[in-house]
């Protein structure tokens, strides 16, 4: 099985930034790519940034203040925030498309992180 754990969340100011970590924890797998999503109140969820095999795409909202990174060897994925803005309010979440070898593919979703941007 596989863990996502995310963390990093909180409340900042307009113009503030923060940034979110989420790690995969298990064994016997491999990561063939990531991503960030997010969900307002009342809203779908939608597509902040993703990265795979070190490509990386990013929501048209985003692009600029936001970057996506990811540390394999640790399995640990990054967003980092700048500029941020009260409409980036959400609960955000990290995806992770995880092969097995004997298996297949599978999708897992962490638990969400809430960011909040207010003064």
């Amino acid at each position: 099985q596989v863990q996502l754990v995310e963390s990093g969340g909180g409340l900042v100011q307009p113009g503030g930034s923060l940034r979110l970590s989420c790690a995969a924890s298990g064994n016997g797998f491999s990561i063939t790519g990531m991503g960030w999503y997010r969900q307002a109140p009342g809203k779908q969820r939608e597509l902040v940034a993703t990265i795979i095999g070190g490509r990386t795409n990013y929501a048209d909202s985003v692009k600029g203040r936001f970057t996506i990174s990811r540390d394999n060897a640790k399995n640990t994925l990054y967003l980092q925030m700048l500029s941020l803005k009260p409409e980036d309010t959400a609960v955000y979440y990290c995806n992770a498309q995880i092969n097995f070898p004997l298996t297949g593919d599978y999708l897992y979703w962490g638990q969400g992180t809430q960011v909040t941007v207010s003064s």
